[in-house]
């Protein structure tokens, strides 16, 4: 089959683009997937670069996620701190069609329109980290024609939406539900969002509307349009010199909420927005792991601070519903074929584009 094969740590030219390589076999409990389309998460340069290395104290720019880091160290390139097993099929984001079943199995299922669950968690504790598996970083993804995974992580779909558009979904909605849930948002409160044009955050501006929050969005200006058409309340310059004071002024006042993807020198900007006993999660850093912060206003402003990685089960479950029911806009920026996940990932890091980038290799 084709597919994409990424050979070690390190710049773009360890993508390896294949033709000859074995369509895998379902094993016990586990369906064949024949690929429609696969997203592009932050997830894939993030491993391919070994970002999550604690020696790499950058964020992911165009430079530094195509050519990758020269100071990272391969012994914890994954999400968990881990090595990564390379040759790996990376790509959690998979929308496509059950050909085939392993033993266990119905084989009704065959012929099913499926996306996948990217969270492969292990009974009891869902948040044990040794028994967390992320599709494509533990284990081989979709950047290929066909991909395995567990039958109760293949989750059967309705709708009219094409395959390229339902890829735009499972990391990127079920890591933003988790934010928005981490934080307890309730209807009528506010929420400030950094890097809202992303798949995450554009994701999430969704989901806090579907709650009845009120969402301000930190973008570039080029996006607030898109932005707007989301639901957005009202959209601030991410290069604004005062951003907090820019903040509080779009709604008049301090926020109740703080969703954060981007990390780096925003991070004090949204801490100083927040209201006495505010909230705030983080899912990712690209703009830079590392982050000023006076301890007094956590403590003195009774702040809630959270990490959002590991999602709860039936997350994804719940999303397919909203997906179903015309809740939830898939935002598809660019499609790109399965032979160019090179040139798609650029584009992905240059981050002129609101929404997601998929790959099609059909």
């Amino acid at each position: 089959m084709r597919a994409v094969v990424l050979t070690g740590h390190g710049g773009l030219d360890k993508l390896d683009y294949r033709e000859d390589w074995p369509v895998p076999v379902p094993a016990s409990g586990q369906v064949l997937i024949r690929v429609g389309a696969c997203g592009l998460n932050n997830t894939d340069i993030n491993t391919r670069t070994a970002w999550y290395s604690k020696s790499v104290t950058d964020g992911i720019t165009l430079s530094t996620g195509s050519d990758g880091f020269a100071n990272a160290r391969s012994e914890e390139g994954s999400w968990g701190g881990a090595p990564v097993r390379f040759p790996l099929i990376q790509g959690a984001d998979v929308a496509g069609t059950i050909v085939g079943v392993g033993a266990g199995v119905d084989s009704v299922r065959i012929g099913e329109r499926v996306i996948v669950d990217p969270w492969l968690l292990g009974t009891g504790d869902w948040m044990d980290l040794a028994n967390a598996i992320y599709f494509g970083s533990e284990c081989d993804g979709g950047f290929a024609e066909y991909t395995v995974v567990r039958s109760g992580n293949a989750l059967r779909i309705n709708t009219d939406l094409s395959d390229a558009e339902l890829a735009t979904f499972p990391c990127a909605y079920t890591t933003a539900e988790n934010l928005v849930a981490r934080t307890d948002l309730r209807p009528g409160e506010t929420v400030v969002i950094a890097g809202a044009s992303g798949g995450v955050g554009s994701a999430a501006v969704q989901l806090c509307r579907l709650r009845g929050a009120r969402v301000v969005a930190i973008a570039s200006p080029s996006k607030v349009a898109s932005l707007r058409e989301l639901g957005a309340y009202a959209v601030v310059d991410r290069n604004t010199p005062a951003l907090s004071d820019a903040i509080r002024s779009a709604v008049g006042g301090q926020v109740d909420v703080a969703i954060d993807v981007v990390g780096g020198k925003i991070f004090g900007h949204l801490i100083e927005a927040l209201r006495q006993g505010g909230r705030y999660s983080s899912s990712g850093a690209i703009s830079g792991p590392s982050v000023e912060f006076d301890l007094r206003q956590l403590i003195y402003k009774d702040l809630q601070l959270t990490g959002a990685t590991i999602v709860p089960p039936g997350t994804a479950k719940r999303l397919v519903a909203l997906v179903e029911q015309g809740l939830l806009k898939p935002l598809l920026a660019a499609q790109y074929p399965l032979r160019e996940l090179g040139r798609a990932q650029q584009a992905f890091m240059d981050k002129q584009h609101v929404g997601n980038i998929v790959v099609t290799t059909q």
